[in-house]
């Protein structure tokens, strides 16, 4: 059974620091893009950054770049998001996605990817 598993969310004031990690059981992803996506309450799910199967291509979505920075170790099979300079409109949960087929791309559209995390929480203070 293919497993994502968010952790590092928590609470933080702004300006502060997190480092979200996902780790990934029950298949390796060596090969597939992953990502991050973010859901804030009463709005709909949105594309946080993206990375390709060796890290060699990564995308990140306007708001987030320069920011936070997205990273992999597929000898681990994690997936990471360093987030710095945190604002409040960062509140969000956060989850992990897996493509199933290999890529070189780094896609940002939710519909590219096929296994989900259950998310981990994120909410910055003002």
């Amino acid at each position: 059974q293919v497993q994502l598993v968010e952790s590092g969310g928590g609470l933080v004031q702004a300006g502060g620091s997190l480092r979200l990690s996902c780790a990934a059981s029950g298949r390796s992803f060596i090969g597939s893009p992953m990502a991050w996506f973010r859901q804030a309450p009463g709005k709909e799910r949105e594309f946080v950054a993206a990375i390709n199967w060796n890290g060699g291509v990564t995308s990140y979505a306007e708001s987030v770049k320069g920011r936070f920075t997205i990273s992999r170790n597929n000898r681990e099979n994690a997936l990471y998001l360093q987030m710095g300079s945190l604002k409040p409109e960062d509140t969000a949960a956060y989850y992990c996605a897996a493509q199933r087929a290999p890529s070189w791309a780094a896609p940002d559209n939710s519909d590219e990817y096929d296994y989900w995390g259950q998310g981990t929480q994120v909410t910055v203070s003002s």
